[in-house]
């Protein structure tokens, strides 16, 4: 990936603790949105509002997006790239 690029994205996700944290939690992992939130002490809504805003960037993606209740999430290669700059 393009470095400016990286650095682009690696701000917009430290510009959020929400959007920092939640990618930590999942690492390289699958969760569901309850799971981040009770690792990393906040709501559900707010991990999910933090969800959108990182699939948008293609840094999650949900693995079962067809199921109403139980979505996971998993960080893509690209998360992957920006969480190990993150650490």
């Amino acid at each position: 990936m393009q470095e400016i690029k990286l650095y682009e994205l690696l701000g917009y996700v430290k510009i959020s603790p929400y959007r920092t944290n939640t990618l930590k939690s999942i690492g390289k992992d699958i969760k569901m949105p309850s799971e981040i939130a009770r690792d990393i002490n906040i709501n559900t809504s707010q991990v999910s509002a933090a969800l959108s805003d990182l699939k948008k960037q293609k840094l999650v993606i949900c693995v079962n997006e067809e199921v109403r209740k139980g979505r996971l999430y998993k960080c893509t290669e690209l998360g992957l790239e920006v969480l190990e700059n993150i650490k």
